[in-house]
């Protein structure tokens, strides 16, 4: 599955606009040969004072006039076809794997069964070589007491109407077997749908230009922690100065996106994402109204969602991985366990008006107890296909 759908990702490609990261609406073509959905161009480029390439950055001069690209409609029109055929595949795979699920559990269940039932079996047959010894004695007993009947005491025996087999209860088998098949269907439906959230992730790396003066990020732009020294920095507007944090460098202002942050090692973070007017000096105030909607670790064990006020949250483990989950539209920004698949937290109803930044937070080493770094995890590539999304 994996090979094939990596054989397609040139073609893939070339259907996706890479300003809303989805397939083509109404493509139109700029000179420098690159394409876009019409609306997402025109609306980017209403909201500046120049009009450049968002993916070469050329700068036109004049602001081209778009036309939609026919041919490109005609191969998008062919290929959602094809796809909503692949996708219509996926749900049968979706199904079989569901299916199989069932039929484990139910093979666990007749399993368990037989052995009850081979287990009731023996009891049973060991009861009856009991009694057959217990006939063969008093049979002895008898023959003794006819030659000694004299004899006033009679020798011990079992009493026959207590010995009994009793037949096995299933009745608690069964009910555990349900409860492991709904755990299983339940862990397997999550799992699934972090499955398709992550046919959003984007390729995040973080910007030294937001970077506070005290943070130290890898060169790939991948990992960032804090330092003892502080690095003698412009103080520009982008720069954080009051607390020790950076943005990614990639800005999204419509569509949705996802990305994963190995949290794993640490005692203290930050993560989410904000608004790009956020206040960069000041004092931080992680809540939307603020334009932060992230949750943060304190303490080693201590998970909370910044939601003005703060809501104090209880993940059955702590996360080694979170995932982050935006749908800009709908207003989502939710926080998963990337490994488990459980949610953490969700935003929901959130009201997005600019550009949104993931946000990273390291906190201070705290005598290197929190030294471990902010790592974002390797970037995977998936296509975005409206609601056919394909896994390439």
């Amino acid at each position: 599955m994996y090979m094939s759908a990596a054989s397609n990702l040139r073609s893939n490609d070339q259907f996706l606009c890479s300003i809303c990261l989805d397939v083509f609406t109404n493509p139109v073509s700029t000179s420098c040969g690159h394409n876009f959905c019409k609306d997402y161009i025109t609306k980017q480029w209403d909201n500046t004072d120049s009009c450049q390439c968002p993916k070469c950055k050329e700068v036109f001069k004049t602001r081209p006039v778009l036309q939609v690209n026919t041919s490109i409609c005609e191969s998008v029109a062919q290929f959602r076809l094809e796809d909503q055929r692949n996708t219509s595949s996926k749900s049968v795979q979706i199904f079989t794997a569901l299916q199989e699920c069932v039929e484990k559990c139910l093979n666990q269940l007749i399993e368990e069964l037989e052995e009850q039932q081979k287990t009731a079996e023996k009891q049973a047959e060991d009861a009856i070589k009991h009694l057959e010894k217990q006939i063969s004695d008093s049979e002895e007993h008898l023959h003794f007491l006819q030659s000694f009947w004299t004899l006033k005491a009679a020798l011990p025996t079992d009493d026959w109407m207590e010995i009994c087999v009793r037949p096995p209860s299933y009745e608690g088998t069964v009910e555990r077997a349900v409860s492991q098949l709904e755990e299983m269907l339940t862990e397997n439906m999550k799992k699934t749908k972090l499955k398709q959230i992550k046919k959003f992730a984007v390729d995040v790396t973080l910007d030294p230009g937001t970077a506070h003066p005290n943070l130290i990020l890898t060169d790939d732009g991948k990992q960032v922690k804090v330092g003892d020294v502080w690095k003698n920095l412009p103080d520009s507007p982008q720069r954080f100065f009051s607390a020790p944090c950076v943005l990614g460098k990639q800005s999204f202002s419509s569509g949705r996106f996802y990305f994963e942050v190995l949290v794993k090692g640490k005692t203290c973070w930050t993560l989410g994402v904000v608004r790009e007017s956020i206040n960069r000096k000041g004092g931080i105030k992680v809540s939307p109204r603020h334009g932060y909607w992230t949750i943060v670790l304190r303490n080693g064990n201590e998970y909370k969602a910044g939601d003005g006020p703060s809501v104090r949250l209880h993940p059955r483990s702590g996360p080694e991985k979170v995932g982050v989950f935006v749908d800009y539209e709908e207003g989502l920004v939710s926080f998963y366990d990337a490994d488990t698949a459980v949610l953490i937290f969700s935003f929901t109803g959130c009201c997005f008006t600019e550009k949104l930044h993931p946000y990273f937070c390291p906190c201070l080493n705290d005598r290197g107890k929190n030294s471990a770094p902010l790592i974002i995890c390797p970037f995977v590539k998936y296509a975005s296909f409206s609601k056919y999304n394909v896994l390439i």
